[in-house]
């Protein structure tokens, strides 16, 4: 039962880890912190829905279509609102993230279909998976395999591509990297961009596990603590921060009574933040 516990744990950790990995990527770049990370993890969900039940595509071509939609909505967004908010205070840019996600979500609940019922996508996967003693739901282990490989696209992204690079340099200083010929501006909307996206490809994986519906953001309530033990500057502590509270609340829920494992995130996100005050993976200011 620990073992089967576990490992669910770690698979809904790793959709936390995702979302997490967005708050990261575009507090990095643009300082801001963005509350509407989990609204935009259910509009990608709600674009997967949408092309497999009424286009009528297959799921596995909806998914990635779906994740390049968040993509494109991300940088529209940055485009159209979000830049006004360019050498202004810190709170206007997270005002205006939490009007966006309201706003996100009202125009979702408007559509009766994505109210009046409940969606949920079903892979092409076996739905249990025999490994030993253990009984895995073949969507857990398509969550674990996808996270990896967006985590590996990510990292590839950064290392071995001119944007990835030269997002970093902007993320490290961006006054430094407009000098070397870098704009801030388009880095600043790449990083909205891969911040939607990845919260999309959180979305279609978590729309296997759960029913898809406009309250499913709320997930990022979950996410958000992972990011802050993570530490915001970190993108592998992201991951990690993921995990971690993934397995904490299914520990909690096996063993504490019920309604603990709720407590027991919020509690290891402050304790973490006594001891760590730039989270597990962050880095303190340098001269």
């Amino acid at each position: 039962m620990f073992a089967q516990v576990l490992l669910s744990g770690i698979a809904n950790g790793c959709v936390y880890g995702l979302v997490a990995l967005s708050f990261v990527l575009v507090f990095k770049a643009t300082e801001t912190v963005s509350f509407m990370q989990g609204e935009l993890l259910m509009v990608g969900a709600f674009a997967a829905v949408l092309l497999v039940e009424g286009a009528g595509w297959p799921v596995l071509l909806a998914l990635p279509v779906a994740v390049l939609a968040l993509f494109a909505l991300g940088a529209l967004l940055e485009a159209v609102v979000l830049r006004r908010a360019l050498g202004r205070p810190h709170l206007t840019a997270v005002l205006l993230t939490f009007g966006l996600g309201l706003a996100l979500r009202g125009g979702v609940t408007m559509v009766p279909a994505a109210t009046h019922q409940l969606h949920r996508l079903d892979l092409p996967l076996p739905g249990v998976i025999a490994i030993g003693p253990l009984q895995v739901a073949g969507a857990h282990l398509a969550v674990l395999v996808a996270t990896g490989l967006a985590c590996a696209a990510l990292a590839a992204f950064f290392r071995f591509t001119r944007a990835g690079v030269a997002l970093r340099a902007c993320s490290e200083d961006p006054r430094v990297a407009a000098l070397m010929g870098i704009s801030p501006s388009r880095m600043h909307t790449l990083a909205w961009a891969l911040g939607a996206a990845l919260a999309g490809v959180a979305g279609v994986l978590l729309a296997p596990l759960t029913l898809v519906h406009p309250g499913m953001g709320l997930i990022a309530l979950k996410a958000f603590p992972a990011a802050v033990i993570g530490g915001l500057s970190s993108l592998p502590g992201a991951i990690a921060g993921g995990v971690l509270v993934g397995v904490i609340e299914a520990l909690s829920g096996l063993y504490l009574p019920e309604g603990a494992k709720e407590l027991a995130v919020y509690g290891l996100m402050l304790l973490v933040l006594l001891m760590f005050p730039q989270g597990l993976g962050g880095r303190g200011a340098t001269r």
